[in-house]
């Protein structure tokens, strides 16, 4: 059993349906391949790159601009989309989120730091805050829009250990994306890759933790 101090956990795929999912069904819907579907909204997301998606989730482009240049990418691709209409989804309401927020919610209260590590969208703040208690459940939140970096980057992660002071070593981090599990991982965090059941995850967590 790992001795571990801190979880530092992903938002969209942990306390959401993962955005790829949503992107892969939204396209399967409107009989689009569903790879083109993620491609067309996120670009090489195991990467770090300059794609729209990218530069948007570091801050470096605004909403309107990153989404004016998603659509040119769709259209050149033979697509009149909105590669955004894609990820509606993500704003409902599902069954495991009220079960992952306590979840992490008790996790907390028993002593582990935790930390918030999120590619996000500063134009989306208001919204995915609403969605949980954010100051119930992290002590520390790095958002890839103010931090100026995204994972896979390795600094994203080194900016939330070194807020919490807990060695990568003693640390552990849940993401939906195998890419950015393993960029923790190397440098040193355990890691889970977070499924379609969520609360699998969770149960996973809680064994690594001794729980």
């Amino acid at each position: 059993m790992a001795s571990i101090d801190a979880v530092l956990y992903d938002f969209g795929g942990v306390f959401t349906v993962s955005p790829f999912t949503a992107a892969r069904d939204a396209g399967a819907e409107l009989g689009m391949d569903m790879e083109l579907a993620m491609e067309l909204c996120f670009g090489p997301y195991h990467e770090d790159g300059d794609h729209p998606w990218h530069r948007l989730e570091r801050g470096e482009v605004s909403l309107v601009d990153a989404r004016a240049a998603l659509v040119e990418l769709a259209t050149a691709r033979g697509h009149d989309i909105d590669p955004f209409s894609l990820l509606a989804s993500l704003a409902r309401e599902d069954g495991d989120r009220p079960v992952v927020v306590e979840r992490a919610r008790a996790i907390r209260a028993d002593g582990f730091r935790t930390a918030l590590v999120t590619n996000n969208v500063a134009e989306f703040g208001d919204a995915w805050r609403a969605m949980v208690p954010v100051a119930d459940l992290f002590e520390v939140v790095i958002d890839s829009s103010a931090a100026g970096v995204r994972k896979p980057d390795a600094r994203i992660f080194q900016l939330a250990l070194d807020a919490l002071g807990v060695p990568a070593e003693r640390s552990v981090f849940l993401d939906d994306h195998p890419a950015n599990v393993a960029a923790a991982g190397r440098l040193g965090l355990h890691g889970i890759v977070v499924g379609a059941d969520r609360i699998a995850a969770f149960d996973e967590l809680d064994a690594l933790l001794g729980r």
